[in-house]
């Protein structure tokens, strides 16, 4: 959001030998410490950061295996030779690893080139991968817990590296424990996901099948949903490197059964999801009349009205006015609250 003041201290990590130097440093000076990605979910405040910012700089997309093999061989560098998105080959589930420092679209780009379904939904979110698991990203009907295996650590608790597995991290929607009951504890080295040749299973998400149906599209190879997704994403969504943007502002508006039939009366569109039912809070935000607005220097976006652009604002303060106006207008028309999506770096509530 181009917001906030500076870090005191930035520690960049470019191998895992590493990690435990950064939080020695910070345990030295009884410092609070922040693990940041690449800063496109995250807002800062005016104050700045009174403690040791550490980033992930470790690259690569590494070991890759494919988990089928019945030869008797074991697991095998396969993916450098094969595409197994064109019914070429038959085989089983591919696990590749991949380094937390390693910009997440590049890992969808990766995948779908290989032919390999499971992530080509998550194209274009910017970030890192490492980011991926916290707060479990997810688009157009696929999440990073539907294929993530387990992810590689350094425990700031115990000073020790560990492998956390898929269970182990409790994912729900946009949670895991990274970003509640173990938050700021585990520095995240590395994530391996198991892929599987072949293609996404239809119905796609609504926006697909609407450009599928517009385009008479028959491909569905995931290099194919990648570029389709990458063109209704780049149609409504603000790239955050060219505008001051985090993306999604708030979180999605989840139902019970109950609720979610008085909304479906009330006439809302509901969606039913594997995670239940909710509303688009980017509907519930436009109907409140924000859409296209300037509220304090922040712009809500003409095409997507989840997505706040900062225009013009100078402070945090400017932006927690706008967002707080939204979310009290939004509550006071249909009674419901929007929770924000984005982090915040604070000097508040960090163990030191």
């Amino acid at each position: 959001m181009r917001l906030g003041g500076p870090a005191r201290y930035v520690y960049e990590i470019e191998k895992p030998e590493e990690i435990p130097d950064a939080y020695g440093f910070a345990k030295t000076y009884n410092l609070p410490v922040f693990v940041l990605g690449g800063g496109a979910n995250t807002i800062g405040h005016d104050e700045g950061f009174n403690g040791v910012i550490i980033i992930n700089r470790m690259r690569g997309i590494t070991d890759v295996t494919w988990m089928g093999d019945d030869s008797g061989r074991g697991p095998q560098n396969v993916l450098q030779s094969k595409n197994f998105g064109e019914g070429k080959e038959s085989a089983g589930p591919i696990q590749i690893k991949v380094m937390g420092g390693e910009p997440w679209d590049n890992v969808c780009e990766y995948a779908a080139s290989k032919g390999l379904s499971g992530i080509e939904g998550l194209s274009k979110i910017p970030g890192l991968a490492g980011a991926a698991p916290v707060q479990n990203i997810g688009a157009y009907g696929q999440e990073i817990t539907d294929t993530l295996t387990e992810i590689d650590v350094y425990d700031s608790e115990t000073n020790s590296f560990r492998t956390l597995s898929n269970e182990d991290l409790q994912f729900s929607y946009r949670k895991s424990i990274l970003n509640t009951t173990a938050k700021n504890r585990y520095f995240v080295i590395s994530i391996t996901l198991t892929l599987q040749p072949g293609q996404m299973p239809r119905p796609f998400y609504d926006s697909i099948e609407k450009y599928v149906s517009e385009h008479n599209v028959t491909d569905f190879s995931p290099a194919n949903i990648r570029k389709i997704i990458s063109e209704i994403r780049a149609s409504k969504i603000p790239d955050p490197r060219e505008k001051a943007s985090a993306g999604s502002f708030f979180k999605n508006i989840y139902l019970s059964e109950p609720d979610a039939e008085t909304a479906k009366e009330k006439g809302y569109p509901v969606y039913k999801g594997k995670n239940g039912y909710s509303i688009n809070s980017g509907w519930l935000i436009e109907q409140a009349g924000f859409k296209g607005e300037l509220l304090h220097g922040i712009r809500v976006n003409e095409k997507a009205s989840l997505i706040l652009i900062n225009e013009s604002a100078t402070s945090y303060n400017d932006l927690a006015k706008a967002r707080d106006e939204i979310i009290a207008k939004v509550y006071d028309k249909f009674g419901y609250w929007l929770e924000q999506e984005p982090v915040e770096i604070t000097n508040e509530n960090f163990k030191r």
